[in-house]
């Protein structure tokens, strides 16, 4: 079997999984069930390990027409799977999460007597296909088509404890805000095919490529549209506010997969459609692009980077800290250049590892102690030693210490986009480290005062400020309620994804793959040759994302920054109320979808703006 054939089954596989676990599930014992999903999330990945392995080169672009609707002559009615490195990666890093979020699932759930034994692996084998034919697909409206499976699962799934009011009303959020991102990716879609006539991204990078005048209203509000609904995915503000209150009522495996994968699918389809569609003489001009990417990035990395700061509930701490590399992804994907792409391509894989092993951590707190509330738990975790040593490893991986790959990719970034990038990603990167590792300090280790609410005598939850999310007195999420003692598999995942995350950092080999694949992601023409006429192209070679002397010291000052932050503010004493210069910002963030509407349709606006 060929590389191009292995590509449907990479999407069949999962989708098959879900059927069988939908009509089996009722009559298949709990371990069975979780077995099958299991199985079948492992066969995908496996299948994507093994096309991204035996494709020829980093380049090639193993192209398979379904129904063998081939193009005559460079026009075609078929819908093509493309099977190039970065999205094979991309399939294979969903898949990879995926099968780490069902085996820390495992036995986890006290489901309700008439929910069968499957329906949560089946949902979380419809995500994976859906995030699958996404990475894989070259036609425009079955990006949507995926995008929205993945979309109406991630809904469920945020609201998979049906029986808690908070869990219904973050997914209605999440659903709405999200729906709206795609009714505008919908209408752009309708505009670039009313334009061209076609669907798929080579024929549509093919037909405005015919009309090298530069962009008219048309592609610009198309442009617009389309890539918001992908924004609106990547959390980037203005668009964001749906992530942290899904994160916050979200089960803890599923919280791994939105921050570890989904989110990144946006910025992935973002530099898709750009490169595929609007990177040619009759897309949209490179300073255009690279304003708009900029300044959204700088905005979002800063926005999340303060938030994260101010929290004290660890899920939604850790969702603002997703919201902040968002930001930081951003600033390379600006850059418009296969050394930035290269670099977040790193970034991504690693923030994986480290970003889905802190959700497992703050999992396991949930479940032992019944509360994610930073100061409620303080040095209640000194019994759990070994998962402090993974909530603080994974705190220095994300503040950017080499050799992690989230150093690599930090450093690839700065280098790519010049000085005053540099300082931005220290920055933040210290801010969203620091502030894990004040949390993990305060949790595993008792360090400073002992917070008023901690105590046993503490002021009730309607004394705290309104402003303030705190994580107390929550449900635990496994079987059988509060874990009088932690399951290995609780362990073994986040140790394996943190080892994942280092692994990204010491590859000699994965670095020069990365390099070559994103020169092959960034060739227009070649994109287009490759898909409609079949013939391979092989696009200039850059340098490939390697370690820098400036980059390791970079890496080990945010590291400092971020351990030097931690120990100050562990060392202050629990404020009643929140900073009051932050509480503005916190205000912003209401949870009201109404507000959140609104700030949907400022996006736009600016979006737009930033273009024309």
């Amino acid at each position: 079997m060929s590389v191009a054939q292995t590509l449907p089954l990479i999407v069949a596989t999962p989708l098959s999984g879900a059927a069988v676990l939908v009509g089996a599930g009722r009559r298949l014992p709990r371990y069975a069930a979780e077995m099958l999903g299991c199985l079948f999330a492992a066969g995908a990945a496996t299948l994507a390990l093994g096309a991204s392995a035996a494709t020829p080169s980093s380049t090639a672009r193993p192209v398979e027409w379904l129904g063998g609707w081939r193009p005559h002559g460079g026009a075609s009615v078929g819908i093509v799977l493309v099977g190039d490195r970065i999205g094979l990666g991309l399939a294979a890093l969903v898949s990879l999460l995926a099968l780490a979020a069902l085996a820390y699932a495992w036995r986890y759930f006290d489901e309700p007597p008439r929910r069968h034994a499957g329906s949560f692996p089946a949902l979380v084998l419809l995500f994976q296909a859906g995030m699958c034919g996404f990475s894989l697909t070259g036609d425009l409206f079955n990006a949507f088509v995926f995008f929205e499976l993945m979309g109406v699962v991630a809904y469920a799934l945020t609201g998979y404890r049906v029986e808690e009011a908070r869990a219904v009303q973050g997914a209605l959020v999440f659903a709405l805000v999200n729906s709206l991102g795609a009714y505008t990716t919908l209408l752009g879609i309708g505009l670039l095919y009313a334009r061209t006539g076609e669907l798929g991204l080579a024929q549509i990078g093919s037909a405005l490529d015919a009309h090298p005048g530069g962009p008219d209203a048309l592609v610009i509000a198309s442009f617009v549209l389309v890539v918001t609904g992908l924004l609106v995915k990547a959390a980037a503000v203005p668009f964001h506010f749906w992530l942290a209150d899904a994160h916050a009522v979200a089960p803890t495996p599923v919280c791994m997969l939105l921050s570890g994968v989904m989110v990144e699918l946006g910025l992935y389809g973002t530099a898709r459609v750009y490169w595929t569609v609007f990177a040619g003489p009759g897309g949209i001009p490179e300073p255009a692009a690279h304003r708009a990417l900029l300044a959204l990035g700088v905005l979002t990395a800063v926005l999340g980077a303060v938030m994260c700061w101010q929290q004290r509930h660890l899920k939604r701490l850790l969702a603002y800290s997703t919201i902040a590399h968002t930001g930081m992804f951003l600033v390379g994907l600006a850059t418009l250049t296969p050394e930035g792409l290269g670099g977040v391509a790193l970034y991504v894989l690693a923030h994986a590892g480290v970003k889905a092993a802190l959700f497992a951590c703050a999992g396991i707190l949930l479940d032992r102690f019944g509360s994610v509330d930073e100061l409620q738990l303080y040095g209640k975790g000194r019994e759990l030693r070994w998962a402090g040593v993974l909530f603080g490893v994974g705190g220095l991986a994300l503040a950017g210490l080499p050799p992690f790959g989230t150093a690599l990719g930090k450093a690839v970034i700065e280098e790519a986009a010049g000085g005053w990038a540099t300082a931005l990603c220290v920055l933040v990167s210290a801010a969203t480290g620091g502030a894990v590792l004040r949390a993990g300090a305060r949790v595993f280790l008792g360090l400073g005062p002992v917070p008023e609410s901690a105590a046993p005598e503490s002021r009730p939850a309607d004394d705290v400020a309104a402003e303030e999310t705190t994580g107390k007195e929550e449900e635990p999420e496994t079987r059988g309620g509060r874990l009088s003692r932690i399951p290995d598999s609780m362990l073994l995942v986040p140790t394996a994804l943190l080892a994942g995350a280092l692994a990204v950092g010491l590859d000699p080999a994965l670095r020069t793959g990365v390099g070559r694949a994103a020169d092959a992601f960034t060739d227009h023409a070649g994109y287009l040759t490759a898909v409609l006429y079949g013939r391979a192209a092989e696009p200039a070679p850059t340098p490939p994302p390697h370690w820098t002397m400036a980059g390791v010291l970079w890496g080990l000052l945010a590291t400092a920054l971020a351990t030097a932050l931690a120990l100050l503010a562990v060392r202050r004493t629990e404020r009643r109320e929140p900073t009051r210069w932050a509480v503005p910002l916190r205000r912003l963030h209401s949870g009201h979808v109404g507000d959140y509407v609104a700030w949907f349709l400022a996006g736009i606006t600016l979006l737009a703006a930033l273009i024309v």
